[in-house]
Parts: structure tokens; sequence; C-alpha cells
């Protein structure tokens, strides 16, 4: 079985859905290897520099860079990658974004009889809201209201997702989850000289965010709630972005680092902090509250969005959206309790319910379903680059 992914999100900085398909490359890699499953694996992404088939194939769909998208490019039409697509010859392509690769894996489902399945990993209408308007905002519910009935199923990471899209008229959006390797991300893998590095005091307490630097991550709300609460509290900002992370106040309890793209780096980044704070509330999934759970981390996060589902009364606490008040108290609320016992509960419940040894084998079994409705039955892929 030949499995395509197709999106103008997957990119070498990282982010929830190169993760997503990193993992799933890998995880279909051991498959292969170990019981000798007939799978293929290619992602197709304006933003990979390689073209050809290892495992999994990376192939470049031709793209400009837009303002305004950090960073990614984006397919200037449905052509280039629609022709790529029929050229790899895929059993189920799988679209990552809404834009011109989702018609292109429409155009091939229409005209080759190939199953379609819509990842919905960007809530577009709340993102452009506060840019553009709500007359936009309408425009774009309408516009993926359109292009998601068309796919044979549409997956959504949150169950506030999925509402979202039902009450658009997408109907029948199922609800999956994203996961995480809990082997990379462990309590074991703490950096012991973080702290020094900073050049913290003893007894500092140290929260971290990690992520990109953008307005609908709410940093400013995080780093005013920071001042609020004084010098015995310090963060570090480990991501990637532009403006907003130039906007961030200045302090002498607020540190920077960059985004790190090493995944076991991360980790010992995070296992070397006390507490992961995630003030935005309009996350379809927040991957790296997991990641941060798996860590042994306690979260404290705003109640909305699709982390609010992630945590609970055991493993952090919620504080109310867009406040610096609220959120400064509930992480001196998280501090007040046992934060070891919060961290074995948030790395349990990371492990049990999110691993990818877990989630990946559901996602399987939805394409295996939607697989057994074809009847088509396709020649082997010819190798294709198609250059710019």
């Amino acid at each position: 079985m030949h499995l395509v992914d197709i999106t103008m999100f997957y990119a070498a900085e990282g982010g929830g859905v190169s993760t997503y398909l990193n993992a799933k490359a890998a995880w279909l890699a051991r498959r292969r290897h170990a019981h000798g499953a007939a799978f293929r694996h290619t992602i197709m992404s304006p933003n990979v520099e390689t073209c050809g088939y290892t495992v999994p194939a990376l192939v470049r769909i031709p793209a400009a860079g837009l303002p305004g998208f950090h960073g990614y490019r984006m397919p200037l039409t449905v052509g280039a990658p629609a022709r790529l697509l029929a050229a790899a010859r895929p059993d189920l392509v799988e679209a990552g974004d809404a834009g011109h690769c989702a018609w292109a894996a429409l155009r091939l489902r229409r005209r080759h009889d190939i199953p379609a399945v819509a990842f919905y990993h960007s809530d577009l209408p709340r993102l452009v809201q506060p840019r553009l308007g709500d007359w936009i905002a309408r425009g774009a519910c309408r516009y993926l209201a359109n292009l998601y009935r068309q796919f044979d199923l549409v997956l959504a990471p949150s169950r506030v997702m999925v509402q979202q899209l039902e009450a658009i008229g997408v109907h029948g959006a199922v609800h999956q989850p994203l996961g995480i390797d809990s082997g990379v991300f462990h309590p074991r893998r703490r950096d012991a000289a973080l702290r020094r590095r900073l050049g913290l005091r003893d007894g500092t307490r140290l929260l971290v965010y990690a992520g990109r630097v953008t307005p609908e991550k709410k940093l400013g709300v995080l780093a005013e709630a920071v001042r609020k609460l004084g010098g015995r509290y310090h963060l570090l900002l480990v991501g990637a972005g532009g403006a907003a992370g130039s906007a961030l106040p200045a302090g002498s309890n607020i540190s920077r680092l960059p985004f790190e793209r090493d995944q076991r780096r991360l980790a010992a980044l995070l296992a070397g902090c006390d507490v992961l704070v995630h003030p935005g509330d309009c996350e379809t999934f927040g991957l790296i509250v997991l990641e941060a759970m798996a860590c042994g981390l306690p979260v404290v996060a705003a109640n909305g969005g699709g982390v609010a589902e992630l945590v609970d009364g055991d493993t952090g606490i919620l504080a109310e959206p867009n406040s610096p008040d609220s959120l400064a108290g509930a992480i001196e609320a998280v501090y007040a309790r046992d934060l070891g016992r919060i961290g074995l509960a948030a790395r349990r419940k990371a492990v049990e319910h999110y691993d990818w040894e877990r989630i990946l084998p559901q996602v399987l079994g939805r394409y295996a379903g939607l697989l057994a409705g074809y009847r088509h039955a396709l020649p082997p892929p010819e190798r294709v680059c198609v250059t710019d």
C-alpha cells in the first residue's frame, strides 16, 4: 500500500504537522522492516529539498514564499501538485492543509478513484478573523465547508475542532488526536546544567514555553503574567518567530533560546524546567503540551482550544484566556501543589493515551476502512521530480 501525505505545512523547522508526518514515516518503516508489510510512504511538500524515493520519499512541490505564512512556501497552482500525485499513484492520499494541496488530492480522487483524507490541522477562520475581520472569517468558513465536504474522511485533532467543523457544515468529522514519542520525551533527559547556563539562583522557579512566536500564541499575556510574578520566577522561551518575538518586553526574568529542531535536545530543555506554560487559547491540538507532560512537567494553560482537552486537574491547571492575572494565579497555584506528583500523573496520561504506538494504529485503521470501499488496483509508482 502506498500512502501519500501532501501539505504545505511540512518543513525542517518542525511544528505539529511535521512531527506527525515524521512519526508516521518512522512507524511505517519499522512495521515494514519487522513484519514485511508492504507499506510505502511519500511526503509531498513545497518545503523539502530532496526529490526521490527513500524511506519516506520526500518530493518537492514547486511553490513560492508568501508573506504571513511563517516561512512556509505555497504552491501557486493546483496543477503541479496534482501531476505529482498522479505520477506517484498512491492508494490513499492525505491532505494536511486547506489550500492547493487539498484541491490536488480531490482532483486525484475524482479522476483516479483514490480515497482522499483531509486532516484539519489549522483553524483557518480563527486565524484570519483578527487580521482580516469577521467578513473574511465567514468567507473562510464557507470555503472550508465546500472543500471538506468533498473528502471521504475528515480528521480533526481535538473535539473542539470537530465541533467547529460541524458548526460550519462539515458533518461526520472524526476526532483523531496526535501523539508523542514517550521514549524521546522522558524525564531522564533532564538537562541538569540548564539553570546554571541561564544564570539562575537556587530556588528560582523555572517556567518554559516552547513553540512559534506569533500573535495567536498570546505571549504578551505570558510575559505580563511573569512580570507580575516577580523575580522568584524565570521564563524560558524556546521558539522561532518574527515581529511578535521582538515585541516581548525585556526583563531579567525572561530568557530566549532559538527553535530546537532536535527532539532529544528539546526534551532535555523541557525536562530541565519545572512547569510548561501555554497561554494560547486557539490551538487545534497543542502537541508541545503532551511533549512536556511526557517529560514529567505539570502544565498551566489557557482554558480554550485543543489544549484544554489535554490538561485536567491531575496534570495541571487551566487559566482564564487572555488574562495575565488569571495565568499568574494559576502558576502560583500549581507551585503550591506537589509538582512531583502532578508530573508523574502528566507523564502517565501522555504515555497511556498519546504515545505514537497507540495513535498511529488508529490512523492506519481509518485508512483500512476507507480502502475496503475502493476497488482500484494501481501499478507501481514512477519516480518523478518536478522543478520550478
